[in-house]
């Protein structure tokens, strides 16, 4: 699956060229090429190998899944992959979808490794700035960047959203309400450290292109490239917070069983005193022994009393200290 576009001066010529017609036109003045393939197990990038001069170690990058968010630069070329993410809300996951760019100084070549890369998205913001066109590569990387640092921002956002919503369950004491805020809290940490790997790494790409004397970013661009390294960087301290928020309840959790456990230990306590009392005096009239009251209803009357007033007090007093 393959799709281009042409630029000529800043204007979009064609949007369906084909691929074998790229080395063509690739050195024409004023020419900028897109070409896009959606390939799973990196299919069909030995042609463009030889067709635009690409080097053998970033082909096998790219022909490589789960590959680091990175940039590599090359004689003639630039290699950057990076992630677009979002929460599935179905599974309560965060799904990912992988994409490796060759950029050149006409072209930029992008290898999606599946079909949740919304590309679409990507086309309609070139699309939507037409005035920046005239930029060259610079504008065609700016739309995937920006689509990609957006969904890094969603993903944070669902995220938040997902923790706001714990927190209100954390003090609900139910034992199944206990049990699935020990799942969620897992699920929202993990979640979170695998965005951690896609986010960070995203600071030393986006600063990496801004570098001057890789003339990728021209003057005119740089105020949007210095908008998506804010949104990296604001990502990036999001998704640090939300993983001290994960830890903070699962902490909490941890606390609030501690203190349910000393309570019910407290009861315990306290009702095992009482029921001591009861115990101890039937135990102490049932030796074999004459003993005040013994085969009278006064000795009956006066250990049925004494355990009654006995466990009363008890109660009376850990009531009191608010242990029962």
């Amino acid at each position: 699956m393959a799709r281009t576009r042409l630029y000529r001066n800043g204007v979009l010529e064609r949007d369906d060229l084909p691929v074998e017609d790229i080395s063509e036109v690739l050195d024409a003045p004023g020419v900028v090429v897109w070409l896009d393939l959606c390939t799973s197990d990196g299919e069909g990038l030995e042609s463009i190998e030889e067709e635009f001069g690409l080097h053998a170690l970033a082909i096998e990058d790219a022909q490589h899944e789960r590959q680091r968010p990175k940039l590599d630069h090359y004689a003639t070329h630039l290699f950057l992959s990076a992630y677009a993410v979002r929460l599935d809300d179905t599974a309560q996951e965060l799904a990912d979808s992988e994409i490796a760019m060759f950029v050149m100084p006409n072209a930029l070549i992008t290898v999606r490794k599946d079909r949740r890369f919304d590309i679409d998205d990507v086309v309609s913001r070139w699309d939507n700035t037409p005035e920046l066109a005239k930029e060259g590569v610079g504008f065609l990387l700016y739309g995937v960047l920006d689509y990609i640092v957006d969904s890094h921002f969603t993903a944070v956002q669902d995220l938040d959203d997902k923790i706001d919503a714990l927190e209100d369950e954390l003090f609900d004491t139910s034992r199944d309400r206990v049990r699935d805020v020990q799942r969620k809290s897992f699920a929202l940490r993990k979640n979170l450290l695998l965005l951690r790997r896609f986010v960070l790494p995203m600071r030393e790409v986006v600063n990496g292109l801004m570098r001057r004397d890789l003339k990728v970013v021209g003057e005119s661009l740089m105020p949007y490239y210095q908008d998506v390294y804010d949104h990296v960087l604001r990502a990036t301290e999001w998704t640090e917070s939300l993983r001290d928020m994960v830890s903070t309840i699962l902490e909490t959790n941890l606390t609030i069983q501690g203190n349910r456990m000393n309570l019910i230990m407290k009861k315990v306590t306290s009702w095992a005193a009482i029921i001591a009392v009861p115990t101890a005096v039937t135990g102490f009239y049932g030796q074999n022994i004459p003993y005040p009251g013994f085969g009278k209803d006064w000795g009956f009357a006066v250990s049925s009393a004494v355990i009654v007033l006995g466990g009363g007090l008890l109660y009376w007093i850990f009531r009191r200290k608010d242990w029962l």
